[in-house]
């Protein structure tokens, strides 16, 4: 991982230039599951442009309903395609800026690295007393276990045991405090420089789930931001894309 950075710094002062004379700040909504990706990024920003971002992390659904309530974002980085679609289309985004960033894998996984088999046989076990998800109304991860759960034919089975987190985040502390034996969590959530930091994972196929394809967007707000155009600038640059590949998303 540091290896990346290191490579993704160089080329973003290629792309950037050095570090500016004067800072801006951006405020960025951000979808749960890529808490860890934009902390390495936030840092490649700063040290390469002088430009810093505040990051309010959450699910997609919740963060979405607070941009149209007026929260003061300038950048909005979410966990589908839908909600910025809809941002645009209500007139809150800066025409032409929405891309993908990012497409996201769900994986099943315990904190026990023997409690996960491959094939996710698990779900099955009547040893198994608690699962986690997100909540399928405001976070896609949580939708996507849903789908999950109706292809395997499993949902009524694990409806009683289901524990549900109002985030993607929410849901992987679950599972990592033990208040879940097992959780459908983000696999960006439980890799560190492309392997498993712990436990034991399914890397659920992606034909059990609809494609989370995860859009960014800048804001009416931000569209004069320096900062947050540096951001959206560096999100696209081919190293930093190498990074988000190492948390286990496609692009």
């Amino acid at each position: 991982m540091k290896t990346l950075h290191r490579v993704a710094l160089l080329f973003a002062v290629m792309v950037t230039g050095a570090p500016t004379s004067w800072a801006a700040q951006a405020q960025v909504a951000v979808a749960a599951n890529f808490t860890e990706p934009i902390k390495a990024i936030a840092a490649v920003l700063e040290k390469t442009t002088g430009h810093s971002i505040k990051v309010s992390l959450g699910a997609t659904g919740a963060l979405s309903t607070q941009i149209k309530n007026g929260a003061p974002f300038d950048v909005f980085l979410a966990a589908d395609d839908k909600r910025p679609a809809m941002l645009e289309k209500e007139g809150l985004t800066a025409p032409g800026t929405r891309f993908t960033y990012a497409t996201g894998r769900l994986v099943l996984w315990s904190v026990d690295p023997a409690k996960v088999d491959d094939q996710g046989e698990i779900l099955k076990s009547p040893q198994v007393r608690k699962v986690a998800f997100a909540n399928p109304k405001t976070a896609p991860y949580g939708a996507a276990a849903m789908q999950v759960m109706d292809k395997l034919g499993l949902a009524d089975v694990l409806k009683p045991k289901l524990v549900q987190g109002e985030s993607i985040g929410q849901a992987y502390n679950f599972v990592k405090t033990g208040n879940a034996d097992i959780g459908f969590v983000a696999m960006s959530q439980v890799l560190a420089g492309g392997r498993l930091k712990e436990g034991s994972m399914w890397v659920i196929p992606q034909t059990h789930y609809d494609t989370i394809r995860q859009d960014a967007v800048v804001l009416k707000r931000g569209q004069h931001n320096e900062a947050a155009l540096a951001l959206v600038r560096l999100l696209q640059s081919p190293n930093i894309k190498d990074l988000i590949r190492s948390y286990g998303y496609d692009l």
